[in-house]
């Protein structure tokens, strides 16, 4: 379970970087509202990795930080870039539920319930990710309606849900 434990804080940070780098590619194009969306996502993906970090070493294990992959920095425009989030979520939900498979298999009933949040988060998450680039697809990731998503993604702010998620 720790060993499972300890790579999902890698994944969590890798998945920070990517999104990082995301934000830094709409910066790059002119999308301020886009490269704040991702930068959000970027502070999320931190504190998910912050709190798989904590609860590890809360239950007198050893965290373990690990090199990170090379994520990838260009990418042939917005739908592209969504289309990639969508389906990196899809496999962090994935590695959540191989984490839910481990702890039900070894019977850690406390990381099951630790799991919980993020399996009901990945939900989440997902669905986001969907709605914005079934809109992208909609105005075929041009024009008049990009200018209006980018506004609205501009309204985004962080709130650290993990910390009220206990």
């Amino acid at each position: 379970m720790l060993e499972a434990l300890n790579s999902q804080i890698n994944a969590e940070q890798y998945s920070a970087l990517l999104y990082l780098s995301m934000s830094a590619y709409f910066n790059e194009k002119g999308l301020p509202g886009f490269a704040n969306w991702m930068y959000i996502q970027y502070q999320e993906e931190l504190s998910h990795a912050n709190k798989f970090y904590n609860y590890v070493v809360e239950r007198g294990g050893k965290a373990e930080i690990r090199a990170i992959e090379q994520m990838p920095t260009e990418w042939n425009g917005i739908i592209e870039v969504f289309e990639a989030t969508l389906e990196h979520e899809q496999k962090v939900t994935g590695m959540i539920d191989s984490l839910m498979d481990v702890a039900v298999e070894v019977s850690d009933h406390a990381t099951q319930s630790f799991l919980k949040w993020f399996v009901d988060e990945q939900v989440e998450e997902e669905a986001n990710v969907m709605e914005i680039l079934d809109t992208l697809k909609l105005i075929n990731g041009q024009g008049n309606g990009i200018f209006m998503l980018d506004r609205e993604m501009r309204q985004r702010v962080f709130v650290d849900e993990t910390q009220a998620a206990g």
